[in-house]
């Protein structure tokens, strides 16, 4: 159904049946539960902090030993949190904390296998990317200089491509 078609049906229905329909929804659908508790009553903060602290323990669980952590739940994480239309500082802020967490991951560690440092350098590209278009590379230059200086040991290449990629956003 398109938007306008949905618009349409929701004009004709009355407040009572509205609000039952978000209701059913709320409880149907975690994403929509999120969505409007941030809606209703939004601490960008918590949900930040949240988010953060489900991308920290991908790579470093509070028991145990991540052997591989899931690239996949990080950016699901990062997505999800974009759901909620916070501000975009905000969003460059846990684009550039993902970051920083694989790249502290392979310093904790040791040099990790080759699809690591890609996936890490492609997500980097994507926050810088977003950091670029919205205006943000001035708040964030020291702290991308520190991350992409604090890989210089690594090997396959992660530190010269990191440089690359900020160097065309520079």
């Amino acid at each position: 159904m398109s938007k306008a078609k949905l618009k349409k049906h929701l004009l004709s229905l009355t407040k009572e049946q509205i609000t039952d329909i978000v209701l059913e929804l709320y409880d149907a659908r975690k994403e929509a539960k999120d969505y409007l508790e941030f809606y209703l009553a939004p601490d960008c903060n918590a949900e930040l902090e949240k988010s953060k602290k489900a991308i920290r323990n991908e790579f470093f669980p509070t028991r145990g030993f991540s052997e591989k952590p899931s690239f996949a739940k990080c950016r699901k994480v990062i997505s999800d949190f974009q759901k909620l239309k916070p501000e975009p500082a905000t969003v460059a802020d846990l684009m550039l904390f993902y970051i920083e967490q694989g790249c502290e991951y392979t310093l904790e560690f040791g040099d990790m296998w080759e699809q690591f440092y890609t996936t890490l350098e492609g997500n980097f590209d994507k926050a810088m990317r977003f950091i670029f278009l919205n205006g943000l590379l001035a708040c964030h230059y020291e702290r991308i200089e520190k991350l992409i200086d604090s890989v210089s040991n690594c090997g396959w290449g992660f530190y010269d491509t990191l440089q690359d990629i900020y160097s065309e956003y520079r």
